[in-house]
């Protein structure tokens, strides 16, 4: 595979390809409100923070892509809100006209065919040579663990601190991080959080949400605690800060 990775802005004419690509994200994982405050505007906005891959085989039809923002932050103490509240820090430092200090990479998707070929940790060591590029010393990323659904019931700081034999972590995404010279800081609780009524969550997830209570969900890392009474249901999915040195 002859991989082509550019930014958005050097490539403007791949921004719809950038929605049409296949993802494997489930579709609840589509409905965080915090997620169109960037979504929304990062082709018109960001394009330099977006990465876009294709290859010869079939150019102009997506590989891989990545996300990531512009930020400023000046405490020292990373957000429990994770995901959500980076995406609303840098809406908060665009609105103002803040100087942006950081970096957060909000997502790294390869094409669903692809999955397994390694391109994940390209795509990622792609963000950071991005991000160095354009003159920015450090990244800041909410993780998702993406074993961790496996064991929904697990508590986030037990998964997250779990290492295999050579000291590296025992999660795939976190190891790729790890590998790639990240420092996992911090646990974020409430990284994303998603509320539904229980017709939604029918919706989004084909499960009948008949009782109230705890419901396991394909591809959540964390039971969705369903209230009948209520006719809601929410999910607050945890994530792993990253800490990405880049000087």
């Amino acid at each position: 595979m002859a991989l082509r990775i550019t930014t958005l802005a050097e490539r403007p004419e791949l921004a719809d390809a950038l929605w049409a690509m296949e993802t494997p994200w489930a579709e609840f994982m589509l409905n965080d409100p915090m997620a169109d405050l960037y979504y929304a505007v990062c082709d018109d906005v960001y394009p330099e923070f977006v990465l876009v891959a294709d290859d010869d085989a079939e150019p102009g039809r997506l590989v891989a892509r990545a996300f990531s923002v512009p930020f400023a932050w000046e405490r020292d103490e990373l957000p429990d809100g994770g995901w959500d509240a980076a995406i609303l820090r840098a809406w908060h430092t665009r609105r103002t006209g803040a100087t942006a200090d950081r970096v957060t990479a909000l997502e790294i998707t390869v094409r669903n065919d692809l999955t397994g070929r390694g391109l994940s940790p390209i795509m990622l060591g792609a963000l950071r040579d991005n991000a160095a590029r354009l003159g920015f010393t450090e990244i800041l990323a909410p993780v998702r663990p993406n074993a961790k659904h496996l064991e929904p019931h697990t508590p986030i700081t037990e998964y997250a601190a779990r290492t295999r034999q050579d000291g590296l972590p025992v999660d795939p995404w976190l190891r790729v991080h790890v590998r790639a010279g990240g420092e996992i800081v911090k646990v974020a609780p409430r990284s994303m959080t998603i509320a539904g009524t229980l017709a939604e969550w029918r919706k989004w997830t084909g499960l009948p949400f008949t009782e109230s209570g705890p419901v396991e969900v394909p591809r959540a890392l964390v039971p969705v605690h369903a209230d009948i009474e209520q006719d809601h249901a929410v999910y607050v999915e945890p994530n792993v800060w990253v800490r990405h040195p880049l000087a």
